[in-house]
C-alpha cells in the first residue's frame, strides 16, 4: 500500500512540473517513463538491483543513467530519476508511470479497458467494437485484446471497474444456478 502512495505522489509531481511546461511535455515525459518501464519489465533483474541496499546510490545512479541514455531521456527525466536515486525510490519507477500514465488518460479523456475473447478478432472488428463503444460513450475507448478459450464463446468487456461479461460460460454458469435452485 505505501508504494502506491509513494508512486502516485512522485507521478503527480512529475505531471505537475510537465503541466506547467505544456501539453507536449506531458506527454513526452510520459512516453519516456513508459519507455523505461518497458526496459525494467524486459529486464527485472535491474528492479532487484534498484531494490537491493547492498548496492550503493552510486551504482544505482549509474544503472539508471546508462537507462536514460538508452531511451536518449529529456534532462528533466533524467533529473527526475536522479532524485528517485537519491530518494532510494527508483524500486517505484513501473508504477510511477503507470500512475503518471492514468493522469495522462485523463487529461486527455482517454478510457482503457480489456476485451477477452474465445477466438482472436479480426482486426476489421476490434475496430467496429472501438468504435461503438466510442459512439456510446463520447469518450476515447482504448482496448487490449486478450483470447481465452475458457470462456466458449462470446466476449468479456471490462472498462474502468465496470464488468460485462456476456460469454457462454457466464451463460451457462447462470443456468446452472437456476436449476439447482429450481427455478
Amino acid at each position: 500500500m505505501t508504494g502506491n502512495i509513494v508512486a502516485k505522489r512522485y507521478a503527480k509531481a512529475l505531471f505537475a512540473v510537465a503541466s506547467s511546461e505544456g501539453e507536449g511535455a506531458v506527454a513526452k515525459y510520459g512516453a519516456e517513463l513508459a519507455a523505461l518501464a518497458e526496459v525494467l519489465k524486459a529486464a527485472p533483474e535491474i528492479l532487484r538491483i534498484f531494490r537491493n541496499p547492498i548496492f550503493s546510490l552510486d551504482e544505482k545512479r549509474g544503472v539508471v543513467a546508462s537507462l536514460l541514455d538508452k531511451i536518449a531521456a529529456s534532462p528533466m527525466v533524467r533529473n527526475f530519476c536522479m532524485l528517485l536515486a537519491d530518494k532510494n525510490r527508483l524500486g517505484f519507477l513501473p508504477e510511477i508511470s503507470a500512475d503518471y500514465a492514468k493522469l495522462l488518460d485523463e487529461v486527455q479523456g482517454v478510457v482503457r479497458g480489456k476485451v477477452v475473447t474465445a477466438i482472436r478478432l479480426s482486426d476489421g472488428m476490434q475496430k467496429a467494437v472501438v468504435e461503438k463503444l466510442q459512439k456510446d460513450s463520447g469518450r476515447k475507448i482504448v482496448l487490449d485484446y486478450e483470447v481465452d478459450q475458457d470462456i466458449i464463446g462470446g466476449l468479456v468487456l471490462k472498462i474502468g471497474d465496470k464488468v460485462l461479461d456476456a460469454s457462454i460460460r457466464a451463460q451457462l454458469q447462470i443456468l446452472k444456478e437456476n436449476i439447482k435452485r429450481g427455478e
